[in-house]
């Protein structure tokens, strides 16, 4: 269809620049099969061959059935002193085996001269023969012009030449990059204009995207009017996450091109999901969500006391741009009980609970999350944590043991070495159980602990691997007198799940976190299979 637009996201390589903002390859794994169920087009891995973790992430996911997005990997045009063919960033590229391949080239004569230190003349047959030799290997071949609109409004001529070239080797799309994010909105239409009638002349219609950076606050603004203005393909980061002062912001663009704009692509059908998509990466980037960010901040749509909450009590439109439910968000009257009744109800209906909107168990559930938000405790990203949560509030939550006490020793020897010792004691169906065990740190030792005590009554629990471990400070001026909230990921051969603890005690946030983890796992697996062991 002419009129679909592609998504681009590119949180993976080009948001891992931003600062404090890192992904280990499970993450990144993780994050892909988010943005697949949000219905992103293509997603970039990476720069495979510039490090370890990049190579490791493109061999991981060819484990995974995405339903639809292709995976993009990143690089460069060809070293001048190389040959396209012996080039070791482009056989990096083919390696990778991945659908897509996005090479970025100079198309400001400054970093031709500058940066690369070669002829501008080499620097267009490094763009052509570099894509050429490309071509044949990849479904999809897409061009990002690096600094184009800087590069434009020095030498036009020259600007153009490198994108007509890019076109002689092959490129799908031209990628029009704004890499210092200096460019306006206003300067937008007249340089696409002229893009657009360089390869008119010639008989040409070519695909034209958007690669904008935020160090103007005009990212989201230039994507959506060079969208208005031809292009087709836009690149953005989730949350707008990026070097220096950011990317385009998906989680903007995204619902303004479908809910105001009227254009189509394949994630406008699930904008529902992009909240949650939203906080999915910022968790597992262990950064705050922005609250205050529009679509899907948790402040996008809270209202205050006043004539607002009048006002939207009658009509939502009245202080509302769109409706929050749209983009998976919700309203939140900061004085009333009402808000989040229709996403209690969401995740009811998820995870398979019979809740009626009439039900006090409703309200009885919501004031609980409320008053562990307000903990500092946060699910998303630990979704397992919060369907336990409601089952306990109705009580059908079932309980596999129950905890007496633990204790964890951390002691350093003469020689400088450190070891954590934890002693657990449970009652699982009415039997004490009394256990220790040694760990690499305490919450490792604490683990370690509590699966000994269990396996006995359990041992599916040997299925479970913890595959991931973070911690955030919470209110971080209290110092060491912080709270602490640990999110864990766990998984075994038919999932994984996520749980959270909090507490000012890092150790019994890691607790309520573990526990969360073993409970979730022993649930499914009594659904599944009716193998829930002691009582």
């Amino acid at each position: 269809m002419a009129d679909q637009l592609v998504i681009y996201d590119t949180t993976l390589r080009d948001g891992t620049q931003a600062e404090n903002f890192n992904l280990s390859v499970d993450d990144k794994v993780r994050i892909t099969l988010k943005l697949d169920e949000l219905g992103i087009d293509f997603i970039e891995g990476g720069w495979p061959g510039a490090n370890p973790a990049s190579t490791e992430y493109f061999q991981e996911i060819r484990n995974y059935n995405l339903k639809h997005a292709t995976v993009a990997a990143f690089g460069s045009t060809r070293n001048f002193k190389n040959p396209a063919d012996q080039d070791p960033n482009l056989q990096a590229l083919v390696a990778a085996k991945t659908g897509a391949i996005t090479i970025f080239g100079k198309t400001w004569d400054v970093h031709v001269r500058d940066a690369l230190g070669i002829g501008l003349e080499d620097n267009l047959t490094i763009i052509e023969d570099s894509l050429a030799f490309l071509r044949p290997h990849v479904s999809h071949l897409f061009y990002d012009a690096e600094h184009f609109f800087d590069g434009f409004k020095a030498n036009q001529e020259y600007a153009l030449a490198t994108l007509g070239r890019a076109v002689a080797g092959g490129a799908d799309c031209l990628v029009l990059c704004d890499t210092n994010g200096g460019t306006l909105p206003t300067e937008i239409p007249a340089i696409m204009d002229e893009v657009k009638k360089h390869f008119a002349a010639q008989g040409k219609n070519v695909a034209l995207g958007i690669h904008a950076h935020n160090d103007s606050e005009t990212a989201v603004a230039n994507s959506l009017m060079a969208v208005t203005w031809g292009a087709n393909h836009v690149q953005g980061t989730i949350n707008g996450i990026g070097e220096r002062c950011g990317n385009a912001n998906l989680s903007s663009i995204m619902p303004a091109l479908a809910l105001k704009l009227g254009r189509e692509f394949h994630a406008a059908a699930n904008l529902a999901m992009l909240t949650e998509a939203s906080r999915f990466v910022t968790e597992l980037g262990n950064l705050p969500h922005n609250k205050y960010q529009p679509y899907v901040g948790q402040a996008a749509f809270a209202h205050k006391a006043g004539i607002h909450v009048s006002a939207v009590q009658k009509n939502p439109l009245t202080y509302e741009h769109i409706e929050p439910e749209k983009v998976g968000n919700i309203r939140r009257i900061l004085i009333s009980d009402q808000a989040g009744k229709s996403n209690i109800l969401h995740k009811a209906k998820k995870f398979g609970l019979d809740l009626d909107s009439k039900d006090p168990m409703v309200n009885a559930i919501l004031k609980e999350l409320k008053e562990l938000e307000n903990q500092g405790f946060q699910y998303e990203g630990a979704e397992a944590s919060f369907e336990l949560l409601m089952r306990r509030a109705l009580g059908t939550q079932k309980h596999y043991f129950e905890l007496k006490g633990f204790r964890v020793i951390s002691q350093k020897d003469p020689d400088g070495q450190v070891y954590e010792e934890a002693t657990i004691r449970l009652e699982v169906g009415g039997e004490p159980v009394h256990t220790a065990a040694l760990g690499n740190g305490p919450v490792n030792a604490l683990d370690n602990a509590l699966r000994k005590a269990l396996k006995r009554f359990y041992p599916q629990l040997g299925e479970v691997e913890l595959l991931d471990y973070k911690v955030r400070v919470l209110a971080s001026e209290h110092g060491t007198g912080a709270r602490v909230r640990v999110l864990i990921e766990s998984g075994d051969a038919a999932g994984r799940w996520g749980t959270v603890g909090v507490s000012y005690d890092i150790i019994e946030a890691s607790w309520q976190a573990l526990v969360d983890s073993i409970t979730y796992k022993l649930m499914k697996d009594e659904q599944r299979h009716g193998r829930g062991g002691a009582h």
